[in-house]
């Protein structure tokens, strides 16, 4: 089965066939002989196909069957060994920045 255009649900979705468009949704299950090709954006987004397209998920598991093609943001990743990423990765962080102060062995900062 192939989607052409954009999905936004507000449930899970799993995804097995193609999706030819964007993607929005609370959480995404996506199958190993499925293919994305669009922006994804999940609260929680469990990936095992080929996505050529941006990734944002509060959550995201890269298991060993995926290929992804594309920037990927994240507060929370899990990675399998096998799994292949061309891309940036971008770490969500909404907690205010804090200063960071290197203290050596001799006191000295």
């Amino acid at each position: 089965m192939t989607i052409s255009g954009n999905l936004s649900a507000s449930v899970d979705l799993h995804v097995d066939g193609t999706v030819e468009g964007d993607i929005s949704c609370a959480a995404l299950v996506q199958g190993p002989d499925s293919r994305i090709v669009g922006h994804v954006t999940a609260q929680s987004a469990r990936l095992a196909g080929l996505v050529d397209g941006s990734i944002t998920a509060q959550e995201l598991v890269v298991e060993s069957s995926a290929r992804i093609t594309g920037d990927v943001r994240y507060e929370r990743i899990t990675i399998e060994p096998g799994s292949r990423i061309e891309g940036h990765f971008a770490h969500n962080d909404h907690s205010p920045v804090t200063e960071l102060k290197l203290i050596t062995g001799d006191g000295a900062a």
